[in-house]
């Protein structure tokens, strides 16, 4: 068995109608991860506060790597004019959270064509816009946490989803 080199690997590049907004993160490794994360699964745009650390801090570039160039994002300032904007453009509004709503994520799912939106909160205090999502998703948690890191959720989450579209 031989480990591969990264210009070994020649990966199926797709892009999926999933865009990311991000609530109100503010941790620079957050905001890097998104973007690999984002990168690796066809996401189609990030979106991000405008007080969200920007793609020019030391500490995202460092963790983003290259993807910060490979991922549309843009910044936003008004959260409820934002998710307007998406709803009017046909997307369907998903949060990751865990609310007496929320759907288990190997029950969720989407249809083929469909265009979804992911919202992010932070890790204190969730997703501060809730009531904006029209359905949330929650993973199931068999430990005693009852909630994990956002990027890890949004990936397992994007696991599933991009598994379902492709």
């Amino acid at each position: 068995m031989e480990q591969l080199a990264h210009n070994d690997i020649k990966n199926d590049q797709k892009q999926f109608p999933i865009t990311i907004v991000c609530d109100a993160i503010r941790t620079p490794e957050n905001i890097g991860m998104c973007f690999r994360i984002s990168e690796s699964f066809g996401v189609s745009k990030v979106y991000f506060h405008e007080n969200s650390p920007t793609t020019e801090n030391r500490i995202v570039k460092k963790t983003a790597r290259n993807t910060v160039d490979q991922v549309e994002h843009a910044t936003y300032s008004n959260f409820k004019e934002l998710i307007k904007q998406l709803r009017a453009e046909k997307n369907k509004i998903i949060g990751i959270e865990i609310t007496d709503k929320s759907i288990a994520l190997q029950d969720f799912y989407i249809e083929k064509n469909q265009k979804i939106v992911l919202l992010l909160g932070s890790e204190r205090n969730g997703i501060e816009n809730i009531n904006s999502a029209d359905e949330t998703i929650a993973i199931p948690m068999f430990g005693k946490n009852s909630s994990m890191n956002v990027i890890h959720s949004l990936a397992i989450t994007l696991y599933a989803l991009t598994n379902q579209l492709k």
